[in-house]
């Protein structure tokens, strides 16, 4: 693969929370890097523009710029102080993968030079779908960290087709692909119910890789606690959201609503579980398609999904400046 991206990262008429924009990610000196990568792989030639493809500039743009005060200076008890505690951490905005539509590849190739780019800076990373499929590029540039990373995946399907119409990288294949790399171990999926594009095979497939599968009933049954208690210690981590693994009456705005999801209260509890256990290197949220929400609940929940990330990891000394 090329040394860079193509072209540089775009970005809209804003920033997520307004996070100072960041392009030049070889010169990337950043805590935290907010990354948008609208499309995966698509499964018909005219399905690489889904309606998840713009919910990157939709995260970015719903809060209101006196939503976004409230954020970033106040109180905030799902956090126990401001987002960022009054601490010196950098976050920023590193715009949105570029795309070309005559070459659907050329999107995947982009993502994954951009983060192997933060990566090496050390720089957590947040991306933004789109699909789920965008978090093969994503994993693939996870190489550049050089260890061996725990997958913790939040979704109601189990996403292991290796399959369809031809097409291996899209978004009922990234768990699949994940256990094809050699920089990943241990993969614990999370909110698993209801019916998918999994066959019995794919089932019997990822429990053979050893791919820990919490069915939301397992969840709701055993509490968040003991989920995490399933995931090893040390780290690192990654963490990939697929918004229908969060339950419809908080993330409507998904394709496949399916009931029996993750509430607030254990996606938060997750979060924070997971930070304090070891080093979180990143996570995507992914799935919201946005003309399909209910006065605004899911990007009200999006908002507070990431905003507990990024409260968590700056809580739990991530960004500590050694003297």
């Amino acid at each position: 693969m090329a040394d860079q991206p193509t072209q540089k990262p775009s970005c809209g008429p804003t920033t997520f929370l307004n996070f100072p924009f960041e392009d030049d990610l070889d010169n990337l000196d950043a805590d935290i890097a907010v990354f948008g990568i609208p499309f995966g792989m698509p499964y018909s030639p005219d399905g690489m523009a889904n309606d998840q493809s713009f919910a990157p500039d939709a995260l970015r743009q719903t809060p209101t710029d006196a939503d976004i005060g409230y954020t970033l200076n106040h109180y905030d008890f799902d956090l126990g102080g401001p987002l960022l505690d009054g601490r010196d951490i950098e976050v920023v905005d590193c715009g949105t993968v570029t795309a070309d539509m005559a070459d659907h590849a050329a999107h995947y190739r982009n993502a994954e030079a951009a983060v192997r780019k933060i990566v090496k800076s050390g720089a957590t990373l947040i991306s933004l779908g789109g699909d789920h499929g965008i978090p093969i590029p994503i994993l693939r540039g996870m190489e550049e960290l050089g260890e061996k990373i725990t997958l913790v995946h939040v979704d109601a399907h189990i996403d292991w087709r290796n399959e369809i119409d031809g097409e291996h990288y899209g978004y009922s294949q990234p768990i699949r692909r994940a256990s094809e790399l050699d920089w990943i171990g241990d993969i614990i999926q999370i909110g698993i119910r209801g019916v998918g594009s999994a066959r019995t095979g794919e089932v019997e497939f990822a429990k053979a890789y050893g791919a820990v599968i919490i069915t939301a009933y397992e969840m709701h049954d055993m509490g968040m606690q003991a989920v995490l208690d399933r995931i090893p210690d040390g780290g690192p981590c990654y963490l990939t959201v697929d918004a229908d693994g969060l339950d419809p009456t908080i993330m409507p705005d998904v394709i496949s609503q399916t009931p029996g999801g993750l509430t607030w209260v254990q996606m938060h509890k997750l979060i924070r579980g997971l930070v304090r256990k070891g080093r979180v290197i990143g996570m995507d949220l992914v799935e919201i398609a946005p003309s399909c929400d209910v006065g605004s609940i899911t990007m009200a929940h999006a908002e507070r999904v990431l905003c507990s990330f990024i409260g968590a990891t700056v809580r739990a000394g991530y960004y500590d400046k050694v003297a």
